[in-house]
């Protein structure tokens, strides 16, 4: 029993001092910044595209001539 403690508590000193780094580098790194933006961007759709260009007489009579040839 004595010997299996010699390998398993600086295992989970080791498994703890990683944890601790990652989440030392997540706290740095801005990972914790804003943590219900995207949660509310999910929710912002765009139910009103963007209107398409209004179309020049030059391009509506191109586009109806080339629907009259193919069609």
């Amino acid at each position: 029993m004595d010997a299996s403690l010699m390998v398993l508590i600086p295992i989970s000193v080791l498994v703890v001092a990683l944890i601790l780094m990652v989440l030392w580098w997540a706290a740095r790194s801005g990972q914790f910044d804003d943590l219900e933006g995207p949660a509310h961007a999910i929710l912002m759709d765009d139910d009103n595209p963007v209107a398409p260009a209004p179309r020049t007489p030059a391009q509506a009579a191109s586009q109806a001539a080339d629907s009259q040839t193919s069609g």
